[in-house]
């Protein structure tokens, strides 16, 4: 059996976290076993099932990342029995790998699973541009979760294998069947449009704009409940926005939670204007339980599936998304269709993860 080594921040519900959970839940574990360095000892929110499968976790403090590259370089040169370093921190992954070929590591995975660092500056563009040259040096195999995530960290996407965010296709199908009155559970007086955003709370996936929306659709008589899904730095900023807008009837912030493609199956529209993407998996699950939503125009055209499901709208005019929510009605979705369509794309999650094991036994042998 094979130990990959996943570099990680820490292994929370976030976008390239499911992802690569996802895969781990089907690879065939007796061929690979899935090790994960991360840069915190508190406790993440897939921990515990990743010690349920075997999987190990090591976490590496430090106060910066030039510290942070040698204790990494320490660990590996310590651990002979990785062959196979697969970093997924975007421009942070040049240290990674730098530290992995430092320490002998023939096999360095860079894996891109965004468009944009979303950082400006004199500084910050240096780092960037820097970070990217290493990536493309440093490492022997790239991996994209879409065309613009590749285009942006390699600046090509030749020699980059694209492997989409899969999920279980057939359970998400089952899901969108079985459970259309979810929010039930959550609240039992239910009026009106039910409304999700699904992502972490920070700055990128834009709430306070959602927000605004929210507080427009109130002045306008219109009758709905908003959730909110995630957790992250600026939940108590968000808290007081719904405050200060006077939408503690209709906004309600739930955390993290693990019936998340539930939550989906029972709303009646999606919100995303973050302010970029890569091809985040929340996406793909959308589309997957047939939910309609509206995107920002930042966000890359190829999440787009084809399923008639997805709008791209300007974040410079809140009012088109207003009235496009306040419009929103529920049309009859095939449930098979899209089923077919996302196994035909590649958005099979046990195909995929299958595909996976090849490509680090390929790499091995």
């Amino acid at each position: 059996m094979q130990r990959i080594l996943h570099i990680v921040g820490k292994m929370d519900r976030a976008g390239a976290e499911t992802m690569l959970m996802n895969l781990y839940r089907h690879i065939d574990r007796t061929q690979v076993q899935f090790d994960f360095i991360t840069f915190t000892t508190d406790q993440g929110d897939y921990d515990d099932e990743i010690f349920s499968f075997g999987g190990r976790i090591f976490p590496i403090l430090a106060n910066n990342s030039i510290e942070r590259m040698f204790k990494l370089t320490n660990f590996l040169k310590q651990h002979s029995e990785y062959q196979i370093v697969h970093a997924h921190m975007l421009l942070n992954n040049a240290f990674h790998l730098l530290a992995a070929k430092n320490a002998g590591i023939k096999h360095r995975i860079s894996h891109s699973h965004s468009t944009s660092n979303r950082k400006s500056g004199i500084i910050a563009n240096l780092y960037e541009k820097f970070s990217i040259y290493l990536n493309k040096i440093l490492s022997t195999k790239k991996i994209a979760c879409g065309k613009e995530a590749a285009e942006y960290l390699f600046n090509t996407i030749e020699n980059v294998w694209l492997l989409n965010n899969a999920i279980d296709l057939q359970l998400y199908n089952e899901i969108s069947l079985t459970n259309k009155n979810s929010w039930k559970a959550v609240k039992s007086d239910l009026q009106g449009l039910k409304i999700i955003q699904v992502g972490r709370l920070n700055e990128v996936k834009n709430h306070d704009f959602s927000l605004k929306i929210a507080r427009k659709l109130k002045e306008l008589g219109v009758s709905f409940i908003f959730f909110i899904v995630g957790q992250g730095p600026l939940e108590n900023l968000i808290r007081q926005r719904i405050r200060e807008y006077g939408l503690e009837k209709n906004v309600f912030m739930l955390g993290i939670r693990s019936d998340v493609p539930e939550l989906m199956a029972g709303a009646d529209i999606m919100l995303m204007p973050s302010l970029h993407e890569g091809f985040p998996v929340v996406l793909v699950e959308s589309q997957a339980i047939g939910l309609p939503s509206i995107l920002s125009e930042n966000i890359a055209r190829e999440v787009d599936l084809n399923l008639g499901l997805i709008k791209f709208l300007p974040l410079d005019n809140i009012n088109s998304w207003v009235e496009t929510v306040k419009n929103q009605k529920n049309e009859p979705v095939c449930q098979s269709e899209i089923y077919t369509c996302l196994q035909d794309s590649g958005f099979d999650v046990k195909k995929n993860a299958t595909d996976l094991l090849n490509f680090y036994q390929d790499i091995i042998n």
